[in-house]
């Protein structure tokens, strides 16, 4: 397969393997709602943050959206679309050194992403996916550098999103009204959701009325995000006029009559049931809509009316994405109680979409999303998903007042601390038991850390067999330097028996090596054998 080459590429085609581990720290005072919700807002570089939460979610992430900067050259947006903020720089001058002097604009977006992606990937359930917004700019970068890291084989599809309605941002004679998401699946296990609900649940298809277009299924005409210009009463054919739904049809007024005119939309019951017609055909093989139309999930300017109704009036974020087109992603690539991950977080979109969602269906899926800014974060994104949990009255920009709805749920306000290292390699004296044995499992297995139901306990837990164990800060309640964070005779009598292979972390052990060996038992000294990276 052909690759993608660009300068820097040899300097960070490892370095997600080279980010340090930091500490992730609560900040309850900025944390909303339930705090057992599962929901987690990261304020700190997403290439850090995500080493960090590698610890807690890798191989855990059913669906996966990011909405990365487009490369546009605009550097005047609320993020710095050119790649050229400071902090990009700094880190591409240690990173990529001297290089970086030479480095294009799509070079350094290239070094940007791709560490990354790669990070990204290790998140991701076998059956998990991810979803990439992107526009021509860098778009044939983004599809190759992708089948780089995730594989051709697992290339999915590209989805079209129609953006905009309106006559503007033209390319030569050309209307540019799309953008694109680009999906690619970790292995051929996963299955868009479209798909798989007809094969596990045999969803009948019919045809009662011979419609020329073949066997059909009932489908919604109602919105699922309340959109002004869907509330309109219907006329039907016999002149009965329906009120519409809470939330709006589905359609705009026009594309509704056209449907009906069509036979996609038919009455049922004296008119007092609506049907739209999911024809079997558009389901098979692919999703119904490889094309994202803006009457089904929004545009660029509802995404800005969203966030009028949020900010009272403002929007405090450039191009952000509507929730319905979110929503899309999470009906087709996300199942009811699965993690859903964005670590380009922005205005905080993909958060609103999974509470929305569960509050739509009863769901329980929980989101992990990542912001850099922290001004955007404290005074956007956090806000923004506060007001989602919480509801309540807004002032419009009109100055009358909007109702919203509370969503509840919640989410805990994360930041990013110390690494778990200092400079010297030794652990910081502040890292607690937990951090450390969340990276000692994590290390050891490449699996995050059971929940455990005893937090007193040197055993962390067994993987593939093999129990690993963790002698720190006292953890068998002998708070001497030495004791208890030694494996002697003694320590080794009292550890949590396991039939089985064992691997034991420790300050030092006073067991010789051909009795270590007898008893199965793997030692590795803290800190000089506790992989930093």
């Amino acid at each position: 397969m052909p690759t993608l080459d660009w300068i820097g590429k040899k300097a960070v085609i490892n370095h997600d393997k080279e980010v340090p581990f930091h500490l992730l720290r609560c900040d309850d005072k900025l944390s909303v709602g339930d705090p057992e919700s599962g929901n987690l807002l990261v304020q700190g570089d997403n290439l850090v943050a995500l080493k960090a939460l590698l610890t807690h979610y890798a191989g855990q992430v059913k669906c996966i959206y990011i909405d990365p900067p487009y490369n546009t050259g605009n550097e005047n947006w609320t993020y710095n679309d050119a790649v050229n903020s400071p902090e990009m720089r700094d880190w591409l001058g240690k990173v990529v050194g001297h290089e970086a002097e030479d480095l294009s604009r799509h070079d350094k977006w290239l070094c940007m992403m791709y560490p990354r992606l790669c990070l990204l990937r290790q998140f991701l359930r076998d059956d998990g996916a991810i979803f990439v917004s992107i526009d021509d700019t860098e778009f044939y970068t983004l599809r190759a550098v992708m089948a780089e890291v995730f594989g051709e084989v697992n290339f999915l599809c590209t989805f079209i999103w129609q953006h905009s309605v309106q006559p503007k941002g033209y390319s030569g004679t050309v209307s540019v009204h799309h953008n694109y998401v680009v999906a690619f699946r970790r292995s051929q296990k996963f299955v868009f959701n479209d798909l798989k609900r007809r094969e596990e649940h045999n969803v009948h298809y019919s045809n009662p009325d011979k419609d020329p277009r073949g066997p059909w299924r009932s489908g919604d005409v109602r919105n699922a995000l309340y959109r002004p210009n869907l509330i309109y009463d219907l006329v039907t054919p016999s002149g009965k006029i329906i009120k519409p739904p809470p939330k709006g049809w589905r359609w705009s007024k026009a594309t509704m009559y056209r449907k009906i005119e069509d036979g996609e939309i038919v009455f049922r019951s004296n008119e007092e049931r609506i049907v739209r017609k999911i024809y079997l055909a558009d389901q098979t093989g692919r999703p119904a809509e490889s094309i994202f139309f803006a009457e089904d999930v929004g545009t660029t300017r509802e995404a800005n009316q969203e966030l009028k109704n949020i900010f009272s009036g403002s929007v405090p974020f450039d191009t952000p994405k509507p929730v319905a087109l979110i929503r899309r992603i999470l009906q087709i690539g996300a199942d009811p109680d699965s993690i859903v991950m964005d670590s380009f977080a922005g205005s905080g979109t993909t958060g609103h979409a999974v509470l929305e969602a569960n509050k739509e269906d009863g769901g329980t899926r929980r989101f992990v999303l990542v912001e850099l800014d922290e001004q955007i974060c404290k005074t956007v994104t956090a806000p923004r998903l506060s007001k989602a949990v919480l509801g309540g009255s807004q002032t419009k920009a009109n100055g009358g007042m909007l109702e919203l709805p509370a969503l509840s749920g919640g989410f805990r306000f994360v930041t990013l601390g110390e690494p778990l290292f200092d400079e010297t390699g030794n652990i910081r004296a502040d890292v607690r038991f937990a951090d450390l044995a969340a990276h000692v499992f994590f290390v050891e297995t490449g699996v995050p850390l059971p929940k455990r139901k005893n937090g007193r306990t040197p055993l962390l837990g067994a993987h593939n067999g093999v129990a690993i164990y963790l002698l720190f800060n006292g953890i068998l309640g002998d708070k001497t330097p030495q004791g208890g964070n030694v494996l002697t005779r003694a320590v080794r009598d009292v550890l949590p028996p396991h039939d089985g292979p064992k691997v034991v972390y420790g300050t030092s052990c006073r067991i010789g090596p051909e009795r270590l060996r007898r008893e199965n038992i793997t030692f590795r000294q803290i800190p000089y054998e506790v992989k930093v990276h």
